[in-house]
């Protein structure tokens, strides 16, 4: 991650952060209450996507998870037809 997109995320999350303050505000909260519950909200989102990424990592649906099977079937897919019928029947008794 380039150091601009980092900025650009901070920058990102703290206007989120001002937009639920002001909503909060404009539905009629005091500023005490709104105080509190904006880091509220950021925190209940912040751990939702967490939970979703988590959720990614254990299933196996990443990028990086796809982007490996992909390649692997590549890989095998080259092989095999690099591969003369004899051979591919050897293989295929192989077990």
């Amino acid at each position: 991650m380039r150091r601009s997109e980092a900025i650009a995320i901070c920058a990102g999350f703290g206007l989120l952060g001002l937009g639920a303050y002001a909503t909060m505000r404009w539905l009629g909260l005091s500023a005490d209450r709104a105080e509190i519950w904006t880091p509220v909200f950021l925190l209940g989102g912040l751990l939702l996507w967490l939970a979703t990424y988590a959720g990614r990592v254990i299933t196996g649906k990443m990028t990086y998870h796809q982007q490996l099977r992909d390649y692997q079937r590549a890989v095998l897919a080259k092989k095999l037809a690099e591969m003369s019928p004899e051979e591919i029947s050897q293989l295929l008794q192989e077990d």
